[in-house]
């Protein structure tokens, strides 16, 4: 049996209205797997979305996905607090089909007030999914959005989204992944997410040749814990924060997932795969500027599964054939940042 881990949202309204107090401006980033967000039109022309059309293995129709984009909206309405009352201000996204299911998503009532924007891109991905980022305008300011394809893997997976803007003024750079899966097991496939890797690294360097100054920002689902070689080699993304240089990475995930807290569970064990990894110029940086302040994992109550043997995981659309009516199959992330500001 698991233990019940209590979410850390309260700990960190705490934390961050005690700052709020003395100056300072607040803001999240986050990122969810949406598992499987399809609508119902069977328009994938090699028909790897037929299973998610009335007439296919899920008979999914209107009213389950109709469901599906109102328990999403509502879970991500759940991502705020009395500091920021209109959620974070970039949410990174995985396993969507297009660019349509994200306009439904945004306009339901649970998020229509927070009027989120929309990058999004069609991936060469076989099972037809791709990654998207919605942001607030209130809070971030778009500059250019550029797509990366993986070409050093033996097949088509989703390609990695760059997006570049300012945050309340500061340049930032978020790069959006969903790695290639664990299939047929996890040594054998590690050098796909090794490659993966390699590929953020890369786009981080051209970035900080135009400008060094700029905040990066790698996010995603990796199919990787953070100690694996992808993310803590490849990568470089270090379990402590001291000494992290402006050009090298830190995961604040890492001891989250040591202390028992995951983001998917598979056999009694949990995973953290959702990261959120951030720069050292987000982190070892003058209060005035952006810098790391808290890592959550949203694990509330109403995304956990209250039944059988899938008790206390993730509460997903469908598990063993049967429709749950459920979230994903993975827990949301987001790290909040935070600096000091003049008081006028």
């Amino acid at each position: 049996m698991f233990k019940r881990l209590l979410s850390v949202a309260l700990i960190v309204t705490a934390c961050i209205s005690a700052a709020c107090a003395q100056g300072v401006q607040v803001a999240g980033v986050a990122f969810y797997n949406l598992e499987n967000f399809f609508d119902t039109i069977p328009n994938n022309p090699l028909g790897r979305d037929l299973e998610y059309t009335p007439n296919g293995k899920n008979q999914w129709d209107s009213r389950k996905y109709d469901n599906k984009v109102h328990n999403l909206a509502y879970a991500i309405s759940q991502f705020k607090d009395k500091l920021t009352p209109y959620g974070p201000a970039i949410i990174g996204v995985s396993e969507v089909e297009n660019r349509g299911v994200l306009e439904d998503l945004v306009a339901a009532p649970e998020l229509k007030a927070w009027n989120l924007q929309i990058c999004h891109h069609d991936s060469p991905d076989k099972r037809g999914i791709d990654v998207g980022l919605l942001y607030n305008p209130r809070y971030f300011t778009l500059e250019n959005v550029t797509n990366h394809r993986l070409t050093a893997v033996p097949f088509a997976t989703r390609d990695q989204m760059c997006v570049v803007g300012k945050l309340m003024g500061q340049r930032i750079a978020v790069i959006v992944n969903h790695w290639p899966s664990r299939l047929g097991g996890q040594e054998q496939s590690s050098p796909n997410r090794e490659a993966a890797a390699e590929l953020c690294v890369e786009i981080a360097d051209s970035l900080w040749k135009t400008d060094p100054n700029i905040g990066v920002i790698i996010m995603g689902d990796l199919n990787d814990d953070p100690m694996d070689k992808s993310c803590a080699k490849v990568l470089g993304a270090s379990k402590k924060a001291d000494g992290v240089g402006p050009h090298k990475f830190y995961n604040p995930f890492w001891k989250m997932l040591d202390d028992g807290i995951g983001t998917l569970a598979y056999k009694s064990s949990w995973n953290l795969f959702d990261q959120i990894i951030l720069s050292g110029n987000l982190v070892n940086t003058p209060e005035n500027a952006w810098h790391f302040r808290r890592a959550i994992v949203h694990n509330h109550d109403f995304l956990r599964d209250k039944e059988g043997t899938r008790q206390g995981y993730p509460k997903r659309t469908f598990a063993s054939g049967s429709y749950l009516n459920g979230y994903s199959d993975h827990f949301p992330t987001e790290i909040i940042l935070i600096r000091k500001v003049e008081k006028k």
